[in-house]
Protein backbone atom coordinates (compact mmCIF):
# COMPACT_ATOMS: atom_id res chain seq x y z
CA UNK A 1 0.00 0.00 0.00
CA UNK A 2 2.78 2.44 1.12
CA UNK A 3 4.79 1.58 -2.32
CA UNK A 4 2.32 3.37 -4.92
CA UNK A 5 2.85 3.36 -8.51
CA UNK A 6 3.30 6.90 -9.80
CA UNK A 7 3.76 8.10 -13.51
CA UNK A 8 4.29 11.16 -14.06
CA UNK A 9 1.86 12.90 -16.89
CA UNK A 10 0.35 15.61 -17.85
CA UNK A 11 -3.05 16.18 -15.64
CA UNK A 12 -5.26 18.54 -17.69
CA UNK A 13 -7.65 18.78 -14.13
CA UNK A 14 -4.48 20.47 -12.23
CA UNK A 15 -3.40 22.24 -15.10
CA UNK A 16 -7.16 23.70 -14.91
CA UNK A 17 -7.41 24.64 -11.27
CA UNK A 18 -4.00 26.25 -11.19
CA UNK A 19 -4.70 28.37 -14.29
CA UNK A 20 -8.18 28.94 -13.05
CA UNK A 21 -6.23 30.20 -9.63
CA UNK A 22 -3.85 32.39 -11.60
CA UNK A 23 -6.07 34.04 -13.38
CA UNK A 24 -8.59 34.94 -10.12
CA UNK A 25 -5.66 35.88 -8.75
CA UNK A 26 -4.87 38.74 -11.07
CA UNK A 27 -8.56 39.54 -10.78
CA UNK A 28 -8.15 39.88 -7.52
CA UNK A 29 -5.32 42.12 -7.20
CA UNK A 30 -6.15 44.68 -9.36
CA UNK A 31 -10.57 44.88 -7.97
CA UNK A 32 -8.87 47.29 -4.85
CA UNK A 33 -8.24 49.62 -6.93
CA UNK A 34 -12.37 49.87 -7.77
CA UNK A 35 -15.38 51.81 -5.85
CA UNK A 36 -18.71 50.66 -5.09
CA UNK A 37 -17.76 46.92 -5.30
CA UNK A 38 -19.38 44.37 -3.32
CA UNK A 39 -17.70 43.55 0.03
CA UNK A 40 -17.35 39.58 -0.29
CA UNK A 41 -15.24 39.97 -3.33
CA UNK A 42 -12.80 42.17 -1.20
CA UNK A 43 -9.88 40.40 1.36
CA UNK A 44 -11.41 40.45 5.13
CA UNK A 45 -9.66 42.68 7.90
CA UNK A 46 -7.16 40.88 9.94
CA UNK A 47 -9.41 40.74 13.03
CA UNK A 48 -12.39 40.10 10.72
CA UNK A 49 -14.47 37.01 11.49
CA UNK A 50 -15.02 36.43 7.73
CA UNK A 51 -13.53 35.38 4.31
CA UNK A 52 -14.17 37.30 0.81
CA UNK A 53 -13.57 35.78 -2.25
CA UNK A 54 -10.28 36.97 -2.63
CA UNK A 55 -9.38 35.28 0.46
CA UNK A 56 -9.33 32.06 -1.11
CA UNK A 57 -7.68 32.19 -4.17
CA UNK A 58 -3.95 32.15 -2.26
CA UNK A 59 -5.05 29.56 -0.16
CA UNK A 60 -5.14 27.27 -3.51
CA UNK A 61 -2.46 28.22 -5.42
CA UNK A 62 -0.47 26.70 -2.06
CA UNK A 63 -2.97 23.80 -2.68
CA UNK A 64 -1.80 23.63 -6.59
CA UNK A 65 1.94 23.95 -5.38
CA UNK A 66 1.14 20.78 -3.40
CA UNK A 67 -0.23 19.17 -6.14
CA UNK A 68 2.19 20.32 -8.19
CA UNK A 69 5.02 18.57 -6.37
CA UNK A 70 4.79 14.84 -7.16
CA UNK A 71 4.29 15.67 -10.67
CA UNK A 72 7.59 17.90 -11.31
CA UNK A 73 9.64 15.30 -9.16
CA UNK A 74 9.30 12.30 -10.47
CA UNK A 75 9.51 14.23 -14.32
CA UNK A 76 13.28 14.86 -13.18
CA UNK A 77 13.66 11.77 -10.95
CA UNK A 78 11.80 9.26 -13.91
CA UNK A 79 12.18 11.15 -17.30
CA UNK A 80 15.12 12.69 -16.75
CA UNK A 81 17.12 10.67 -14.95
CA UNK A 82 17.99 12.85 -11.88
CA UNK A 83 19.25 11.15 -8.82
CA UNK A 84 17.80 12.82 -5.40
CA UNK A 85 20.38 15.22 -4.84
CA UNK A 86 20.64 16.76 -7.95
CA UNK A 87 16.45 17.38 -7.52
CA UNK A 88 16.97 18.63 -4.08
CA UNK A 89 19.44 20.84 -5.38
CA UNK A 90 16.63 22.33 -7.86
CA UNK A 91 14.28 22.46 -5.07
CA UNK A 92 16.64 25.00 -3.11
CA UNK A 93 17.59 26.98 -5.60
CA UNK A 94 13.82 27.31 -6.96
CA UNK A 95 12.49 28.11 -3.51
CA UNK A 96 16.11 30.46 -2.67
CA UNK A 97 14.58 32.50 -6.45
CA UNK A 98 10.44 32.75 -4.94
CA UNK A 99 11.87 34.15 -1.69
CA UNK A 100 13.90 36.64 -3.60
CA UNK A 101 11.28 37.66 -5.55
CA UNK A 102 9.04 37.42 -2.63
CA UNK A 103 11.22 39.95 -0.54
CA UNK A 104 11.65 42.15 -4.05
CA UNK A 105 7.76 42.45 -4.52
CA UNK A 106 7.32 42.94 -0.78
CA UNK A 107 10.02 45.63 -0.64
CA UNK A 108 9.09 47.52 -4.29
CA UNK A 109 8.49 51.22 -2.90
CA UNK A 110 10.69 53.89 -4.02
CA UNK A 111 12.05 56.60 -2.13
CA UNK A 112 11.50 60.12 -1.35
CA UNK A 113 13.80 61.47 -2.69
CA UNK A 114 14.90 59.35 -6.45
CA UNK A 115 13.14 56.38 -7.57
CA UNK A 116 9.36 56.02 -7.85
CA UNK A 117 7.62 53.48 -6.79
CA UNK A 118 6.61 53.10 -10.73
CA UNK A 119 10.07 53.64 -11.78
CA UNK A 120 11.45 51.24 -9.13
CA UNK A 121 8.66 48.56 -9.99
CA UNK A 122 9.28 48.87 -13.83
CA UNK A 123 13.32 48.32 -13.38
CA UNK A 124 12.66 45.50 -11.02
CA UNK A 125 10.33 43.83 -13.75
CA UNK A 126 13.10 44.35 -16.17
CA UNK A 127 15.69 42.68 -14.02
CA UNK A 128 13.50 39.63 -13.38
CA UNK A 129 12.90 39.37 -16.61
CA UNK A 130 16.63 39.18 -17.51
CA UNK A 131 17.64 37.16 -14.68
CA UNK A 132 14.87 34.38 -15.25
CA UNK A 133 13.41 35.16 -18.35
CA UNK A 134 16.34 35.37 -20.76
CA UNK A 135 18.25 31.45 -20.56
CA UNK A 136 21.33 30.68 -22.46
CA UNK A 137 21.52 27.92 -25.09
CA UNK A 138 23.67 26.35 -27.30
CA UNK A 139 26.05 28.32 -30.29
CA UNK A 140 26.30 31.42 -31.00
CA UNK A 141 23.67 33.12 -28.89
CA UNK A 142 24.62 31.84 -26.12
CA UNK A 143 27.54 33.96 -24.40
CA UNK A 144 25.07 37.52 -25.27
CA UNK A 145 21.81 35.54 -23.49
CA UNK A 146 24.17 35.01 -20.81
CA UNK A 147 25.30 38.39 -20.61
CA UNK A 148 21.70 39.76 -19.80
CA UNK A 149 21.39 37.08 -17.11
CA UNK A 150 23.71 39.25 -15.19
CA UNK A 151 23.09 42.77 -16.53
CA UNK A 152 19.84 41.09 -14.99
CA UNK A 153 21.14 40.20 -11.47
CA UNK A 154 23.10 43.38 -10.96
CA UNK A 155 20.41 45.48 -11.58
CA UNK A 156 18.13 43.42 -8.96
CA UNK A 157 21.05 43.61 -6.76
CA UNK A 158 21.45 47.23 -7.16
CA UNK A 159 17.90 47.71 -6.28
CA UNK A 160 18.41 46.45 -3.13
CA UNK A 161 21.84 48.52 -2.09
CA UNK A 162 20.07 51.72 -3.83
CA UNK A 163 16.96 51.32 -1.21
CA UNK A 164 19.63 50.31 1.71
CA UNK A 165 21.50 53.87 0.77
CA UNK A 166 18.64 56.02 0.81
CA UNK A 167 17.78 54.67 4.09
CA UNK A 168 14.86 51.70 3.37
CA UNK A 169 16.90 48.41 3.34
CA UNK A 170 14.60 45.95 3.02
CA UNK A 171 12.69 43.99 5.43
CA UNK A 172 11.58 40.38 5.59
CA UNK A 173 8.14 41.03 7.28
CA UNK A 174 6.11 38.41 6.17
CA UNK A 175 8.05 37.17 3.20
CA UNK A 176 5.72 38.76 -0.14
CA UNK A 177 2.82 36.08 -2.15
CA UNK A 178 5.87 34.58 -3.58
CA UNK A 179 8.23 33.94 -0.09
CA UNK A 180 5.21 31.90 1.47
CA UNK A 181 4.72 30.10 -1.89
CA UNK A 182 8.50 29.52 -1.95
CA UNK A 183 8.25 28.15 2.40
CA UNK A 184 5.63 26.01 1.09
CA UNK A 185 7.06 24.53 -2.08
CA UNK A 186 10.06 23.94 0.02
CA UNK A 187 8.57 22.10 3.03
CA UNK A 188 6.73 20.07 0.85
CA UNK A 189 9.29 18.69 -2.33
CA UNK A 190 10.99 18.02 1.65
CA UNK A 191 8.36 15.91 2.82
CA UNK A 192 8.32 14.22 -0.67
CA UNK A 193 12.08 13.84 -1.12
CA UNK A 194 11.98 12.06 2.43
CA UNK A 195 9.12 9.71 1.78
CA UNK A 196 10.93 7.76 -1.42
CA UNK A 197 9.31 4.83 -2.25
CA UNK A 198 6.60 5.15 0.41
CA UNK A 199 4.27 7.32 -1.34
CA UNK A 200 1.14 6.35 0.21
CA UNK A 201 2.38 7.95 3.46
CA UNK A 202 1.64 11.44 1.85
CA UNK A 203 -2.34 11.29 2.60
CA UNK A 204 -1.47 10.05 6.13
CA UNK A 205 1.48 13.42 6.46
CA UNK A 206 -1.27 15.62 5.15
CA UNK A 207 -3.21 14.94 8.43
CA UNK A 208 -0.22 15.31 10.46
CA UNK A 209 0.31 18.39 8.83
CA UNK A 210 -3.17 19.85 9.62
CA UNK A 211 -2.87 18.87 13.17
CA UNK A 212 0.47 20.49 13.37
CA UNK A 213 -1.56 23.41 11.90
CA UNK A 214 -4.15 23.13 14.81
CA UNK A 215 -1.28 22.84 17.04
CA UNK A 216 0.65 26.03 15.80
CA UNK A 217 -2.34 27.64 17.08
CA UNK A 218 -3.33 25.97 20.16
CA UNK A 219 -2.00 25.68 23.66
CA UNK A 220 -1.06 21.96 23.26
CA UNK A 221 3.14 22.67 23.05
CA UNK A 222 3.90 25.38 25.80
CA UNK A 223 5.00 28.73 23.97
CA UNK A 224 8.29 28.06 26.26
CA UNK A 225 9.27 24.90 25.27
CA UNK A 226 12.24 24.51 22.80
CA UNK A 227 9.74 21.91 20.68
CA UNK A 228 7.74 24.72 19.42
CA UNK A 229 10.48 24.60 16.65
CA UNK A 230 9.02 21.78 14.67
CA UNK A 231 5.60 24.52 14.06
CA UNK A 232 8.31 26.39 12.57
CA UNK A 233 7.52 29.86 13.91
CA UNK A 234 9.96 31.80 11.72
CA UNK A 235 7.61 30.97 8.66
CA UNK A 236 4.36 33.33 8.58
CA UNK A 237 1.19 31.01 8.55
CA UNK A 238 3.11 28.54 9.91
CA UNK A 239 1.62 24.94 9.25
CA UNK A 240 -1.60 25.92 8.47
CA UNK A 241 0.25 27.19 4.96
CA UNK A 242 2.35 24.03 4.76
CA UNK A 243 -1.04 21.90 5.17
CA UNK A 244 -2.71 23.56 2.30
CA UNK A 245 0.16 22.35 0.36
CA UNK A 246 0.12 18.71 1.78
CA UNK A 247 -3.56 18.13 0.87
CA UNK A 248 -2.89 19.64 -2.49
CA UNK A 249 0.17 16.60 -2.48
CA UNK A 250 -2.57 14.03 -0.85
CA UNK A 251 -4.76 14.65 -3.51
CA UNK A 252 -2.90 14.64 -6.56
CA UNK A 253 -1.32 11.14 -4.87
CA UNK A 254 -4.97 9.33 -4.64
CA UNK A 255 -5.94 11.08 -8.04
CA UNK A 256 -2.56 8.76 -9.52
CA UNK A 257 -3.44 6.18 -7.74
CA UNK A 258 -6.79 5.79 -8.83
CA UNK A 259 -7.12 6.53 -11.79
CA UNK A 260 -4.15 3.77 -12.63
CA UNK A 261 -6.95 1.71 -11.43
CA UNK A 262 -9.63 2.79 -13.44
CA UNK A 263 -11.87 3.79 -9.97
CA UNK A 264 -12.76 7.59 -11.28
CA UNK A 265 -15.84 7.68 -9.03
CA UNK A 266 -14.34 6.01 -5.76
CA UNK A 267 -11.61 9.03 -6.07
CA UNK A 268 -14.76 11.71 -6.57
CA UNK A 269 -16.34 10.36 -4.07
CA UNK A 270 -13.78 10.92 -1.94
CA UNK A 271 -13.01 14.28 -2.62
CA UNK A 272 -16.80 14.72 -1.73
CA UNK A 273 -16.31 13.23 1.43
CA UNK A 274 -13.30 14.85 2.41
CA UNK A 275 -14.90 18.50 1.56
CA UNK A 276 -17.69 17.34 4.24
CA UNK A 277 -15.36 16.22 6.45
CA UNK A 278 -13.05 19.40 6.04
CA UNK A 279 -16.31 21.81 6.44
CA UNK A 280 -17.36 19.66 9.82
CA UNK A 281 -13.87 20.29 10.90
CA UNK A 282 -14.06 24.24 10.04
CA UNK A 283 -17.80 24.75 11.86
CA UNK A 284 -15.92 22.71 14.59
CA UNK A 285 -12.90 25.51 14.71
CA UNK A 286 -14.64 28.03 14.63
CA UNK A 287 -15.39 27.87 17.96
CA UNK A 288 -12.09 28.75 18.73
CA UNK A 289 -10.29 30.82 16.05
CA UNK A 290 -11.77 33.14 13.73
CA UNK A 291 -12.10 32.51 10.02
CA UNK A 292 -8.52 34.69 9.12
CA UNK A 293 -6.39 34.35 6.17
CA UNK A 294 -4.00 36.86 7.28
CA UNK A 295 -3.78 35.02 10.60
CA UNK A 296 -3.85 31.71 9.08
CA UNK A 297 -6.44 30.18 11.47
CA UNK A 298 -7.50 26.66 11.36
CA UNK A 299 -10.94 27.49 10.31
CA UNK A 300 -9.83 29.17 7.10
CA UNK A 301 -7.63 26.30 6.58
CA UNK A 302 -10.98 24.02 6.85
CA UNK A 303 -13.05 25.98 4.94
CA UNK A 304 -11.19 26.64 2.10
CA UNK A 305 -10.10 22.81 1.55
CA UNK A 306 -13.93 22.44 2.00
CA UNK A 307 -14.05 24.53 -0.95
CA UNK A 308 -11.01 23.19 -3.35
CA UNK A 309 -11.98 19.31 -3.20
CA UNK A 310 -15.46 19.63 -4.87
CA UNK A 311 -13.49 22.27 -7.68
CA UNK A 312 -11.15 19.64 -8.09
CA UNK A 313 -13.98 16.82 -8.16
CA UNK A 314 -15.48 18.91 -10.59
CA UNK A 315 -12.47 19.54 -13.00
CA UNK A 316 -11.48 15.40 -12.53
CA UNK A 317 -14.97 14.68 -14.08
CA UNK A 318 -14.71 16.80 -17.07
CA UNK A 319 -11.71 16.04 -18.03
CA UNK A 320 -10.79 12.86 -16.75
CA UNK A 321 -14.05 10.72 -16.96
CA UNK A 322 -16.23 12.63 -20.05
CA UNK A 323 -12.74 13.54 -21.92
CA UNK A 324 -14.38 17.41 -22.37
CA UNK A 325 -10.45 19.15 -22.06
CA UNK A 326 -11.60 22.41 -24.70
CA UNK A 327 -12.32 24.45 -22.10
CA UNK A 328 -8.99 24.20 -20.40
CA UNK A 329 -6.98 25.76 -23.59
CA UNK A 330 -7.74 29.28 -22.71
CA UNK A 331 -6.87 28.57 -18.93
CA UNK A 332 -3.04 26.85 -20.38
CA UNK A 333 -1.16 29.82 -20.17
CA UNK A 334 -1.99 30.98 -16.88
CA UNK A 335 -1.57 26.77 -15.86
CA UNK A 336 2.15 26.85 -17.53
CA UNK A 337 3.91 30.04 -17.06
CA UNK A 338 2.10 31.00 -13.79
CA UNK A 339 5.35 33.25 -12.86
CA UNK A 340 5.60 35.30 -16.00
CA UNK A 341 1.67 35.93 -15.26
CA UNK A 342 2.24 36.89 -11.50
CA UNK A 343 5.21 39.78 -12.93
CA UNK A 344 3.53 41.21 -15.96
CA UNK A 345 1.09 43.14 -13.93
CA UNK A 346 3.83 44.76 -12.06
CA UNK A 347 5.48 46.12 -15.44
CA UNK A 348 1.78 47.27 -16.54
CA UNK A 349 0.86 49.28 -13.44
CA UNK A 350 4.51 50.81 -13.29
CA UNK A 351 3.69 52.07 -17.23
CA UNK A 352 0.74 53.37 -16.44
CA UNK A 353 1.70 54.81 -13.15
CA UNK A 354 4.44 56.54 -15.42
CA UNK A 355 2.89 57.68 -17.97
CA UNK A 356 0.01 58.92 -16.23
CA UNK A 357 -2.75 56.49 -18.19
CA UNK A 358 -6.44 56.13 -16.38
CA UNK A 359 -9.05 53.87 -17.09
CA UNK A 360 -12.63 56.26 -18.04
CA UNK A 361 -14.48 56.62 -14.83
CA UNK A 362 -16.87 54.16 -16.44
CA UNK A 363 -14.76 51.32 -15.89
CA UNK A 364 -13.42 52.62 -12.24
CA UNK A 365 -16.56 51.60 -10.28
CA UNK A 366 -19.21 49.03 -9.93
CA UNK A 367 -19.70 46.10 -12.83
CA UNK A 368 -18.41 48.13 -15.26
CA UNK A 369 -14.93 47.91 -12.97
CA UNK A 370 -15.20 43.83 -12.18
CA UNK A 371 -15.48 43.58 -15.81
CA UNK A 372 -12.63 45.89 -16.57
CA UNK A 373 -10.63 43.76 -13.85
CA UNK A 374 -11.31 40.81 -15.49
CA UNK A 375 -10.62 41.47 -18.94
CA UNK A 376 -7.15 42.54 -17.52
CA UNK A 377 -6.59 38.91 -16.15
CA UNK A 378 -7.44 37.84 -19.95
CA UNK A 379 -5.42 40.07 -21.15
CA UNK A 380 -2.36 39.54 -18.90
CA UNK A 381 -2.73 35.65 -19.61
CA UNK A 382 -2.79 36.29 -23.63
CA UNK A 383 0.05 38.43 -23.40
CA UNK A 384 1.64 35.47 -21.88
CA UNK A 385 1.08 33.23 -24.24
CA UNK A 386 2.22 35.71 -27.02
CA UNK A 387 5.98 36.03 -25.27
CA UNK A 388 6.00 32.78 -24.80
CA UNK A 389 5.73 31.79 -28.42
CA UNK A 390 8.49 33.60 -29.13
CA UNK A 391 10.80 32.24 -26.19
CA UNK A 392 9.99 35.00 -23.20
CA UNK A 393 8.69 33.25 -20.43
CA UNK A 394 9.76 33.14 -16.62
CA UNK A 395 11.26 29.68 -15.45
CA UNK A 396 13.20 29.09 -12.30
Amino acid sequence: MMNWSFTPRRILSVDALRGLTMMMMLFVNDIPSLRDIPQWLLHAATQEDRMGFSDLVFPCFLFCVGMSVPLSVEQRRQVRGESDWQIAGHVLKRTLVLLALGLLTLNNGGVEEGLSYAQFNLLMVVGVVLTWGVHPSKGRWRRPLQALNAVGVVMLVSLVVYKDLHGQPFEVGWWGILGLIGWTYAVCATVYLMVGQKRGLIPLLAIVAILLAVGNRSAFIPHDWASRVILLPFIPGGWTHHALGMCGMAAVMMMQHCYAKGKHLHYIVGLLVGAVVMLGLGMWAHEYWIISKNMATPTWLFFCISVFLPVLALFYWLTEVKGLTTWTVGLKPAATATLTCYMLPYGWYALQGMMGWSYPELLQAGGCGLLRSMLFAVVICLITEMLGRIGVKLKI
